[in-house]
């Protein structure tokens, strides 16, 4: 009996990115789909590294998390209308807002074993374009007239259609379990962890800051397409402070005393696209192309937000990376410390701050906030599910590489459904 040996694991490298601006929903994009905004950050990638040609990439994968019924086959669909080759493979994936970091290591992992040399991976939302779902009530009596055996039997069915049937479902950003919103949600834990509203505040207003930053010193030039008239991420305000912040009404959690936030230190519903090329070391230098950072190690987590400890604020919705982050650095033998810059997704400015707070609860050294979110994050981007982990990924990536000298990053990304997705790069 014969028996395979298994191939040799290749370092995977990040090679560059692509994303259009991030736009404020029903703004600059309400009539863009999320074909036409992945097509457009596809296109500004094959452009930027010569993908033109035949076979150039092995595969691409994507995905989004609101998605219509005709965006079934998404990512192959935007190959197919874009500058890349239309031989090229390509598969949909999803898990909420880490479906553009799983995206990445889904691809990573076929470079890793070899079983290809080159692919493209993120995702795009869209919030303006959301379906609308047909009212279920109407949907069950349009069932019922086609499966009915005649005429008659069909428009008796029809003749139960009532002016209510026709109210369609609106898509509500909000857990199917537990009916809570992710802010609601998010609002519980903030209160377990005793997040003030001026750490929030302080939190959001350096994100702008530092996103502003990034965009004036040009760190965005070659991460970034024009769309629709659109050059730099729509929600940045460069002007946002501490002061002007807490002028703000609270939003989420007015359901107990002392509410803390508000939409300033939450991100607003957000449209866009981002990819990232990853590639082997080989592939890379075949093409003259120097990696920006390797990924090194990824590991995914899931709490009970359910019947877990969610008073307490242990099993909160967005809290998995505070269990998958302790458990990826065990494995690869690294501290916090070992961590030149951090990444952390800002879903809510309290959602980062009770991340932080219970990384060091389970015995990760505190994070140095000179080292984290540097060009700042989502809370002055925006943030489009399924494209946020690419953008975090690139934006690292080229942070590291800025350095010109070895250097290691911290990406972490919470998600609906009580997961979380967390990943590592390295720039040797």
């Amino acid at each position: 009996m014969s028996t395979l040996k298994p191939a040799a694991v290749r370092r995977v490298a990040v090679i560059g990115g692509s994303r259009v601006p991030f736009a404020r929903s029903d703004g600059p994009y309400a009539t863009a789909s999320n074909r036409e905004m992945l097509t457009a950050a596809l296109d500004g990638l094959v452009e930027r590294y010569g993908l033109r040609a035949p076979g150039a990439v092995g595969e691409f994968v994507a995905g989004a998390v609101l998605k219509h019924s005709r965006d079934f086959n998404l990512a192959r669909e935007t190959v197919l209308g874009s500058a890349l080759d239309p031989r090229t493979p390509a598969y949909d994936i999803q898990q909420a807002c880490g479906t553009g970091l799983q995206a990445v290591v889904a691809a990573a992992n076929k470079i890793a074993l070899g079983q290809t040399d080159a692919a493209i991976a993120g995702g795009a939302d869209t919030a303006s374009d959301a379906p609308l779902g047909v009212n279920d009530d109407l949907r069950k009596l349009l069932l019922r007239a086609r499966r009915a055996k005649s005429p008659v039997a069909r428009l008796k069915a029809l003749a139960k259609v009532r002016p209510g049937h026709l109210v369609p479902d609106i898509p509500r950003n909000a857990e199917p379990r537990t009916h809570l919103s992710m802010g609601e949600h998010a609002a519980v834990t903030a209160r377990a962890w005793g997040i003030t509203r001026e750490a929030q505040d302080e939190l959001a207003a350096t994100s702008h800051r530092r996103l502003a930053a990034a965009y004036e010193r040009g760190l965005l030039t070659d991460l970034v397409v024009p769309f629709r008239g659109l050059d730099r991420d729509q929600n940045l305000r460069p002007d946002s402070t501490v002061e002007r912040l807490a002028a703000l009404k609270p939003v989420f959690g007015l359901d107990a005393p002392g509410p803390t936030m508000t939409a300033g230190n939450s991100t607003p519903l957000t449209d866009g696209a981002a990819l990232v090329l990853l590639a082997s070391e080989e592939w890379a230098a075949e093409r003259g192309l120097e990696p920006l950072a390797h990924l090194t190690a990824y590991e995914t987590a899931a709490v009970d937000f359910v019947h877990g400890d969610v008073a307490g604020g242990e099993d909160g919705l967005l809290m998995a990376p505070a269990y998958a982050v302790p458990r990826m650095l065990e494995r690869a033998g690294l501290g916090m410390a070992d961590f030149d810059l951090v990444e952390v997704h800002e879903a809510f400015a309290s959602q980062v701050l009770a991340t932080l707070a219970a990384w060091e609860k389970r015995g990760l050294a505190p994070v140095d906030r000179s080292r984290l979110n540097v060009a700042g994050s989502s809370l002055a981007t925006g943030h489009p599910f399924a494209a946020t982990g690419a953008r975090i990924v690139a934006t690292l990536a080229k942070l590291l590489a800025e350095r010109d000298a070895p250097a290691r990053g911290l990406i972490s990304i919470c998600a609906a459904g009580g997961q979380g997705v967390t990943a590592i790069l390295e720039r040797t």
